[in-house]
C-alpha cells in the first residue's frame, strides 16, 4: 500500500441461477456476511455484483478473497459465484 493512497480489491459475483434472487437483495446478503469494518463500495445490477472493498494493514487481497468465498458458500447466496477474471 502506498501512504495516503488507498488501494482496493474488486470482487464480482455473478447471478448462474436465474431462480437466485437478483443482486439488490443478494447484496445485501452478501454484505451482511462480510466483516462489517470493511469500507466497501458496492455496484449492483440484476446479474451481478461488484464490490470494491478497500484495503488495510491488516485487510489484504487474499484476506477479502477468502472472506468473499465463505460468505459465497452460505446458503442464502446460492445460485451466485465468484466471476474470476
Amino acid at each position: 500500500m502506498t501512504p495516503g493512497r488507498t488501494d482496493y480489491v474488486d470482487i464480482v459475483a455473478v447471478r448462474d441461477d436465474r431462480s437466485a434472487p437478483a443482486g439488490e437483495t443478494t447484496v445485501i446478503r452478501l454484505l451482511g456476511l462480510l466483516p462489517g469494518h470493511w469500507p466497501c463500495l458496492p455496484e449492483v445490477r440484476a446479474d451481478r455484483i461488484r464490490l470494491r472493498i478497500a484495503l488495510d494493514a491488516v485487510t489484504d487481497p487474499r484476506t477479502v478473497s477468502s472472506a468473499v468465498s465463505r460468505a459465497l458458500a452460505d446458503s442464502a447466496l446460492r445460485g451466485w459465484s465468484r466471476h474470476r477474471d
